[in-house]
């Protein structure tokens, strides 16, 4: 049958769901799942979405509960049902960890974690002699009581709350649902089993103790479940016998023994400790393949040459002797130097496993390397520090041999039939890559260069393969080695056999950790039924191998709770230091980052990220993405963090990136900066919808303006927060110094000038102190400089002025910015500003002027509000042609063709004209822009130049009256 007939027949299966029928209504069998907010979720194998079950409804169902769910209200367009729990058919966990509450004749147990867990009461007869109030126990329920009622538990343990380690292994073992001992009678039972091997028992097997025969394992190992023997046959083949601890000899169905085994499924392996799936007396002492001692095996024997070529099989029970204890480290020397004890048959058995692994492989085996952490600790269990475990020739060679054993095995049992059925067996099964997952994965891995060939099982294995060797030591490698893996479908345990895609099997069992694993106990009674030809076909075996994959799951995430509360006890000791670390994984509120020396992962919340922008997650490219950078996060990219916090209780290691950190530092004062200038900045946005001035360029000796330049003149900051128009350039013409006569008359204009190059450059302590004096001569120095076509434009902008005169609505709009604009006009100029500009806000009158000039100077040239502008333009218009430049239609064009940097407000666009006409000037509605700004009336002008848009529109008399007045100033100025 091919694999795609197996899926297939697979899936049909799944689809039905367990469905019961109470009268009309409908019951499922499903697990609960309890949420935080107290809501549960019944998930049942075949529906499409789970039934949605009450905190009230639920009973006495826990996290994690196998349950019976009747549905009370359908949902409507297939959407979620509703459902009450009637009963539950599995616990999940029956021990519990919390802290006592003593009182007269009873106890109750208030438990440290479980989401929404009734306390528990313990009668006085359960309550251990010593107890004190407060102390922390285990505590085992024994009756869960119906509806308001509270369970009924009995104490197993007191805790050692001082010793905070061992307390934090047992409780994640707890809350796992692993028991912490084994009951009294599976203890009786262990005492009667006979130590001694028999000769009768020896009679029965095959004898293969004078066969050289080695067992290797880590270095802290205890329970050796696994041997090889070699020797050269007469044929000229070698014979290499894979010799498995006889655990269904010890452990027979019907038993406490198997009925515990079944129920822990695995061994836990924890940073500190092992907590065993058979008590130590069969998993260290019976079935332990300790050297110089003889055991009881389950064996597959191969004769096999160099190449790896099998020439026979044979499968049976044995008995072994081993000969010597090797460790990986020390199997690796003799590998790497050639020399060390049986070095002859260690070197001949690494030849042949790599033969095996390279045509495994080319068979269509992806090759997923990983790596292991093992922590060094002291007596009292504190880490003093981590080893990365890698794989190694000496850990392939003992790989190889065994997931030969256990392919052989499989396809044994496989062949045959009982009633022209297959025999109901646990096989090891992986199923091929979610096409959904994978396609975002090849588009991903698509990116850097790797095209991957999805039109079948076995070209995808090659893509992957060929993936994998080209991608090692690229900065890639982790986040393709990474997501690759989490692509692959879970490993689990079926009577279904669809084979192992990952190790290109199509038949594959586990057989060679029986110590360890309870499928693989149930593999060898099966196989020995099938060996005596006596099958007594197991009806359950489906549902044993759910459980044993379901503990499975719950033993790995203990070990890594594990390993992560030793990881952040380890780390505490570094706290504010930095690593340079990998990002592991990516989510919407942040991402992990797993340091490269120690392996140590912690999470970088963006909450945490200094940049003021959001970041969105990008699911094709496993990164997050700032939404104003385009910064990207995403998974494989290296970063340096630094520790911030390390929580044992929670387990968990906060990190912040270190170059965020280094720039909040320095960028602190400008992040203000950009905040304070926010405002202004969206009203500069909206001016780029408006007409964009032309400006008159005025180029000084020194520096040349002829081409906008993108990039800020004065500060960077400014780049990153301002938002201004850039005007098209016009050539400007150099007139000779005869001008000089006619500039006399507008001197008061060319102050205004003077004042616009005070907006943009910072002025001196020396300059603010000067006088009324030294601002003239500064405003005579630039008279020299004018251009052309001011006249004409000024002309043009006449209509649009005369507009804004008539009605002050606008007046609202005029704050919009002309910066970059009055920056050309300084750096034209090449002058110093001496004048103050007109201030933003309403100021004392005689500091009006002064502090005008100084809020410019500090917050830089993106304060000034843009219609203030029209000042400083009306000033160079003026110089360029003496005669009209009092006229109050090319005054009034401040508007439209803005060049300078002073500002005035919006409700004072003809101060140009006013300052023309000195006498004029004085009234409170024309603001002043010239240093004699600095006497009352002036600062009486500067002050009602500050007067917010909205109340200048509110007032059409006054600017009429503006109108009026700008007009009697013409006709003066024309005679």
């Amino acid at each position: 049958m091919s694999k795609r007939k197996k899926n297939k027949r697979k899936d049909k299966r799944n689809h039905h769901p367990q469905q019961q029928f109470n009268g009309s209504k409908k019951v499922y069998k499903g697990v609960v799942e309890v949420t935080r907010s107290g809501m549960a979720f019944v998930t049942v194998d075949g529906l499409p979405r789970d039934i949605m079950v009450k905190q009230k409804n639920l009973h006495t169902a826990l996290n994690g509960d196998e349950v019976l769910v009747e549905v009370l209200k359908q949902g409507r367009h297939e959407g979620r049902m509703e459902g009450i729990v009637t009963d539950v058919t599995k616990r999940s966990k029956t021990e519990f960890t919390g802290t006592l509450q003593l009182s007269k004749g009873f106890a109750f147990l208030i438990p440290d974690k479980g989401l929404f867990m009734p306390d528990i009461y313990i009668p006085a007869n359960a309550i251990l002699p010593g107890v004190k109030d407060g102390d922390k126990a285990v505590v085992k329920v024994v009756a869960w009581g119906e509806k308001s009622k509270k369970p009924v538990g009995e104490i197993l343990e007191i805790l050692d709350a001082t010793n905070s380690n061992d307390l934090a292994m047992k409780e994640i073992l707890i809350d796992a649902g692993f028991p912490l001992n084994f009951p009294q009678e599976v203890l009786d039972e262990l005492s009667r089993i006979q130590e001694n091997i028999s000769g009768e028992e020896v009679a029965k097997r095959k004898d293969v103790r004078d066969i050289l025969t080695m067992t290797i394992d880590p270095v802290d190992a205890k329970d050796f479940d696994d041997a090889i023997s070699i020797r050269l046959l007469k044929n000229g083949w070698y014979e290499i016998g894979v010799h498995i601890a006889d655990v269904s000899h010890y452990v027979l169905p019907g038993t406490a023994l198997d009925a515990e085994a079944d129920r822990r499924a695995t061994s836990v392996y924890l940073p500190d400790r092992v907590l065993p799936m058979l008590p130590e007396k069969i998993s260290n002492e019976l079935c332990s393949l300790r050297p110089h001692e003889d055991k009881l095996t389950f064996s597959a024997i191969f004769q096999m040459n160099e190449k790896g070529e099998v020439n026979h099989h044979w499968i049976g029970r044995t008995v072994i002797h081993s000969d010597h204890r090797f460790t990986y480290e020390e199997v690796q020397e003799i590998i790497e130097s050639g020399q060390g004890l049986y070095n002859k048959e260690i070197l001949l058995l690494n030849k042949i496993a790599q033969t095996l692994r390279a045509e495994r492989f080319k068979n269509g085996a992806i090759n997923f390397s990983s790596q292991e952490v093992r922590f060094k600790l002291d007596e009292t269990g504190k880490p003093l520090g981590i080893v990365i475990k890698e794989s190694k020739e000496a850990h392939q060679l003992i790989e190889e041999f065994m997931l030969l054993a256990n392919r052989t095995v499989a396809t044994y049992v496989s062949k045959i039939r009982v009633n022209n059925q297959p025999v109901p067996f646990p096989y090891r099964v992986h199923d091929t890559p979610d096409p959904e997952k994978l396609k975002i994965f090849a588009l991903f891995a698509g990116k850097f260069g790797y095209r991957f060939d999805t039109s079948s099982p076995e070209s995808i294995a090659r893509s992957f393969n060929y993936m994998l060797q080209f991608v090692q030591g690229k900065p890639e490698q982790p986040v393709l080695e990474t997501l690759g893996i989490r692509t692959m479908a879970k490993a689990a345990y079926t009577v279904e056999n669809i084979g192992h895609y990952g190790l290109g099997f199509a038949d594959y069992c586990h057989f060679t950790s029986p110590i360890r694993r309870y499928p693989d106990v149930l593999v060898h009674r099966v196989l020995a039924e099938c060996l005596s030809n006596n099958i007594h076909p197991d009806k359950q075996m489906e549902q044993k191998c759910k459980h044993s994959s379901e503990m499975e799951r719950k033993a790995m995430e203990a070990e890594r709770a594990g390993n992560k509360y030793k990881q952040v006890e380890y780390m505490q000791q570094f706290i504010g230091e930095t690593f340079d670390g990998v990002i592991s994984g990516v989510a919407h509120f942040g991402f992990w980052v797993e340091t490269i020396e120690t392996k140590c992962e912690g999470l970088v919340s963006i909450h945490n990220l200094n940049r003021k922008e959001d970041y969105v997650y990008n699911e094709n490219e496993y990164s997050l993405v700032g939404q104003l950078t385009g910064r990207k996060f995403r998974i494989g990219d290296k970063v340096t963090i630094r520790v911030v916090a390390a929580s044992l209780a929670k387990r968990q290691l906060d990190y912040d990136l270190e170059d965020e950190l280094s720039r909040s530092a320095a960028a602190s004062p400008a992040n203000k900066f950009r905040q304070a200038q926010r405002p202004d900045e969206r009203k500069k946005k909206k001016d780029k919808h408006r007409p964009k001035p032309v400006t008159p360029q005025v180029p000084a000796p020194s520096v040349s303006l002829s081409e906008p330049t993108p990039t800020p003149v004065v500060d960077l900051v400014e780049a990153e927060t301002h938002v201004a128009v850039v005007p098209k350039p016009v050539e400007p013409v150099v007139t000779p110094a005869t001008a000089m006569p006619a500039a006399k008359k507008a001197e008061p204009i060319k102050a205004k000038e003077e004042k616009a190059a005070a907006v943009t450059t910072p002025a001196s302590n020396d300059q603010k102190a000067t006088g009324k004096a030294k601002e003239k001569k500064t405003a005579k120095g630039s008279a020299v400089v004018t251009t052309a076509p001011t006249r004409k434009k000024a002309a043009e902008g006449k209509p649009a002025k005369a507009k804004e005169a008539k009605e002050v609505k606008p007046a609202a709009k005029p704050k919009k910015a002309v910066v970059e604009t009055a920056e050309k006009s300084k750096k034209a100029t090449g002058q110093k500003a001496t004048a103050k500009a007109p201030a933003k806000k309403a100021t004392p009158k005689k500091a009006a002027a002064k502090k005008a000039t100084e809020k410019p100077v500090a917050a830089k040239p993106k304060t000034a509000p843009a219609k203030k502008a029209t000042t400083g333009k009306t000033a160079v218009k003026k110089v360029a042609a003496p005669k009209k430049a009092a006229t109050p239609k090319k005054a009034a064009t401040a508007k439209k063709a803005a060049t300078s940097k002073v500002a005035v407000a919006p409700k004072k666009a003809t101060t140009a004209k006013k300052a023309a006409t000195p006498k004029k000037a004085t009234t409170p509605k024309k603001a002043a822009t010239s240093k004699k700004a600095a006497t009352p009336k002036k600062a009486a002008a500067t002050k009602a130049t500050k007067a917010p848009a909205k109340k200048a529109a509110a007032q059409p008399k006054k600017a009429a009256a503006k109108k009026a007045t700008a007009k009697k100033t013409d006709k003066k100025k024309r005679k």
